[in-house]
């Protein structure tokens, strides 16, 4: 199993229309590429002393092929989106993990 994870900063004054944007069109926009299984939002629970909350968020896949599709044929698109939508407003970095 993979886990693609985003962690991503969001500004404070944002992160109910932030949670809520994921909920309702990020996250059905992922699943719908076919490439993961499940999805998952969790909150990480330190201050952050710039005054942004954290966030990981997680994407279940089964294959490496699957992963390298998704950020070929998929990734710029959504991170576009995403990126445009909370403009200055949220940093982000992503991770691929192994199961092991």
């Amino acid at each position: 199993m993979l886990l693609y994870n985003e962690t991503i900063g969001i500004d404070r004054d944002i992160e109910q229309a932030w949670l809520d944007w994921m909920r309702q069109t990020y996250l059905p926009s992922m699943m719908a590429t076919g490439m993961f299984l499940d999805a998952k939002i969790y909150r990480i629970l330190h201050e952050n002393e710039d005054g942004t909350i954290s966030y990981s968020v997680q994407y279940f896949s089964t294959s490496i092929e699957h992963i390298q599709r998704f950020l070929d044929e998929f990734a710029p698109k959504l991170v576009d989106t995403h990126r445009l939508k909370f403009a200055n407003k949220h940093v982000i970095f992503r991770t691929l993990l192994e199961q092991v």
